[in-house]
């Protein structure tokens, strides 16, 4: 699976800053209101420790980082989805992503333009714009199955979906079967999917109330965002890179299970709950036609144990069938026939 996380906010929130950052490019980061118009894209490698301790003890040839995706998109602002800033254009831009990074402002300069000087409103704000974009689509949908005089089985299912719209909540925060999930992902909807608030802030934070309510309805992570520059070391990058990877995959419900070879050695990034046939057909669909079983080492077992052979000697490769669960950390070993 491709983690893509588009970065969101009021204009002159810290978007680009922390873009170039995560991703070490040099887009536009200036101070005015629509500095980006199209969305900046960067794709950058997964920090892994254990991905390359397995490398190494392989001797593999090729190491193979699992990705994830960042789109810078322009900044939003109130009335986005009448259009208002070319709104319209941002908010399709957010549907084309899998999980949502939310920069917020917490901290005042006179120096920097913006429409607000209150967290918790500009949270609301683009969470109004989500959601009227949201009953734009559902309405429209159901005025296709209405015209169509089609009894549609999801048609319940998007009348709660509007009621919760209306109500201003988020459709993220309702339990969907995965039946539904999959209808509703396909529609493109924006606030089904995760969000992780970034709260750009400095030492000297006067919204210590407002952080402290936001961080008992959201995912956050505080950070200040000016003191991530180019000049900092290596270490402090990727220890904040880590931390919204980290959250990040915990927003969309990712673990990761590695490959290993001379040739290559590689992690895959899936869904919790996959089983082993579903993830050999992410790695080819040969296997997953051909699959016969999976030898499963865990990564603490292969690391201890220095290989596949001694670890199996010594009773820790588990022998697993398709309907095996992958656990995070696993080291597989597809055997297979076509």
């Amino acid at each position: 699976m491709g983690l893509k996380c588009g970065i969101i906010g009021l204009p002159n929130v810290g978007k680009s800053t922390l873009f170039n950052v995560l991703t070490n490019s040099n887009v536009d980061a200036l101070n005015y209101p629509f500095c980006t118009i199209k969305p900046n894209i960067s794709i950058v490698t997964v920090p892994d420790d254990r991905l390359f301790y397995l490398s190494k003890l392989t001797k593999s040839k090729k190491t193979v980082q699992s990705t994830i995706t960042f789109v810078d998109i322009a900044g939003l602002i109130k009335g986005a989805s009448k259009g208002e800033g070319l709104g319209n254009q941002f908010l399709n831009n957010i549907s084309e992503v899998d999980a949502i990074i939310h920069v917020l402002r917490c901290f005042k300069d006179k120096k920097i333009l913006n429409l607000s000087f209150n967290p918790v409103k500009d949270v609301e704000i683009i969470n109004n714009e989500l959601i009227q974009f949201d009953i734009k689509i559902i309405y429209k949908l159901k005025n296709h199955i209405y015209k169509k005089n089609k009894n549609n089985k999801f048609e319940s299912l998007l009348n709660v979906c509007l009621c919760h719209l209306k109500n201003g909540k988020l459709l993220n925060l309702l339990k969907f079967n995965i039946e539904e999930i999959n209808f509703l992902k396909k529609l493109k909807l924006l606030t089904i999917k995760p969000i992780l608030i970034i709260i750009n802030t400095d030492k000297n934070n006067i919204f210590l109330n407002e952080i402290f309510l936001l961080k008992k309805h959201y995912l956050t992570l505080k950070m200040c965002i000016k003191n991530l520059d180019k000049t900092q070391n290596l270490l402090s990058f990727n220890k904040n890179l880590k931390k919204i990877i980290v959250l990040s995959f915990k927003l969309l419900n990712l673990h990761t299970f590695y490959t290993v070879g001379i040739k290559e050695t590689k992690s895959w990034s899936i869904l919790k709950g996959t089983t082993a046939l579903k993830a050999s057909k992410k790695i080819h669909s040969d296997i997953y036609k051909g699959f016969i079983r999976a030898q499963v080492i865990h990564y603490n077992d292969f690391i201890f144990y220095k290989n596949a052979t001694k670890a199996k000697l010594s009773g820790k490769m588990n022998i697993e069938g398709k309907n095996y669960i992958i656990q995070d950390g696993d080291v597989i070993n597809f055997l297979f026939k076509v």
